[in-house]
């Protein structure tokens, strides 16, 4: 595709240069650029990409996007926003991918990921061909790739649906994080059903106010569209036990289902039962009812389980086909994930939970199973929301007979002073503070007796710590593992 050609979806810009170049390829880091190459300079918090455009010339960039003009000898197509440019490029160069499948968008402040692979998993079965973009990985076509952020930005993130269709890809399921949202990284992603979770306080450091957090969720219910078409029927799924489904539903001209366990909803569980091995209850639909045994533990466990049959609505497969998928999960990983077997003397569990909400929701359902005390083994990030440290702490004290205050991933902060404001949510003396988390860990199997219970919170399937600027190797399954064989060692 030629220059002029690709720069068709532009409403403005200015060329500076006389020369078409054809483009091959496009790219907004320079690292990544080859010959005729068009790149795009982008304003980032940390790096600015007007700073590389001589390191892109010299690696074959033919053309320039920049919001700014620059000395070089190549066009430069001078943009007002050249993040919003990217968007409308990346859908133009890869041939709007999204409009050739069935784009299934899940935000909320947890149950992202679990509601994801449940939507994939039924999905799968159905003999859909899916893919899945979300916080662990993109998988498709049988191939699992790493991701850097939950949501990608707009180029890398068209690039992967072209990949996708060309693999014949009719369906995708992806987690759209809010800071995706408000940043326009899914700008020009033509979702046709939008899944909201839950909304309780995190990223207040980038979002400031619980308003704003909110408002960045609803963009992905305003990006649904104003019109109606009968061969593109879109939905937004909305969970009637949560406030913040009230302002969503005024945001979205959508068609909206709801699904929820205590308010009137169309997808609703009632006779709910919960042990340690998972859930049981009796889903409602407009059209019938159902018995559900969920191999997850957890009342949120059923609310993503809800979730997931209303996405999967439109795709006409029926309740008894999408229940036997359900069934058929025995977990995610880093959700509620045993790490010991049944012969051993305590159960260690792994969980994400990394906000008050999400954590209080762990916590209560290890409550309800649990015969013995539980200890709960947790952090906070560093450059992240401090407000809720504290909190945090607050909700492991309430629902733990034990807690180990320890480093999450510190990032450039202090762990020290992390920790200190994690105490000041602390109100007995029921807890220690190990600032090293593999110690903490090991402290906590060393201490745990028979019964008992050990909650590992806020990595669940992470495989590194960051310290200081720097990633480390870390991963909670595999150290819990190896604390519990020293234990049984040192027994031996």
């Amino acid at each position: 595709m030629n220059l002029q050609s690709l720069l068709e979806c532009l409403p403005s810009y200015e060329y500076i240069g006389n020369e078409n170049p054809d483009i091959k390829s496009v790219h907004m880091d320079s690292r990544e650029v080859t010959k005729n190459s068009l790149f795009i300079c982008v304003r980032g918090f940390t790096v600015d990409g007007h700073s590389f455009f001589n390191d892109a010339v010299k690696k074959g960039a033919a053309a320039l996007i920049a919001e700014e003009q620059l000395d070089t000898d190549v066009p430069v197509i001078v943009v007002k926003d050249s993040k919003r440019a990217m968007a409308l490029l990346a859908n133009r160069f890869y041939g709007y991918p999204t409009m050739d499948m069935n784009l299934i968008g899940v935000t909320g402040t947890n149950g992202k990921t679990t509601t994801a692979h449940l939507i994939e998993k039924i999905l799968t079965d159905a003999r859909k061909t899916t893919g899945m973009i979300g916080t662990m990985y993109t998988r498709f076509a049988g191939v699992e790739h790493p991701v850097q952020n939950t949501t990608p930005e707009s180029l890398p993130l068209q690039k992967t649906f072209s990949e996708m269709k060309e693999a014949g890809v009719d369906t995708a399921v992806m987690e759209v994080s809010s800071h995706a949202l408000e940043m326009g990284r899914v700008h020009g992603c033509h979702y046709n059903v939008a899944v909201f979770t839950n909304l309780s306080q995190d990223h207040l450091d980038y979002h400031e106010t619980m308003e704003k957090y909110l408002h960045a969720k609803g963009l992905l219910f305003a990006q649904l569209g104003n019109g109606y078409y009968p061969e593109q029927k879109n939905l937004a799924v909305l969970n009637a036990d949560d406030e913040a489904s009230k302002d969503l539903l005024k945001m979205t001209a959508a068609p909206v289902i709801q699904y929820g366990v205590n308010n009137d909803a169309e997808i609703k569980a009632v006779d709910l039962v919960f042990d340690e091995g998972g859930s049981r209850f009796t889903v409602k639909t407009p059209e019938e009812s159902a018995p559900v045994r969920l191999n997850m533990v957890g009342k949120f466990s059923v609310y993503n389980a809800l979730a997931a049959i209303a996405a999967v609505r439109m795709s006409g497969i029926p309740l008894k086909d999408v229940i036997a998928s359900l069934e058929d999960i025995s977990g995610v990983s880093g959700r509620v994930e045993k790490v010991t077997n049944d012969n051993d003397p305590f159960t260690i569990l792994v969980d994400y939970a990394h906000t008050p909400d999400s954590l209080e929701n762990v916590l209560e359902t290890i409550k309800e199973f649990a015969t013995g005390r539980v200890f709960t083994v947790v952090g906070c990030g560093g450059d992240r929301d401090r407000t809720k440290r504290p909190q945090m702490a607050r909700v492991a004290e309430k629902l733990s007979d034990m807690v180990f205050l320890t480093s999450d991933n510190p990032r450039s902060e202090a762990p020290e002073q992390i920790l200190e404001d994690m105490k000041a949510g602390m109100k007995n003396d029921r807890y220690s503070v190990i600032v090293d988390r593999k110690e903490a860990i090991e402290r906590a199997v060393r201490e745990a007796g028979s019964r008992d219970v050990i909650l590992i919170a806020g990595k669940g399937h992470e495989t590194y710590q960051i310290i200081a600027g720097q990633t480390f190797d870390f991963d909670d399954r595999i150290v819990a593992k190896q604390a519990l064989e020293a234990l049984t060692d040192d027994k031996s």
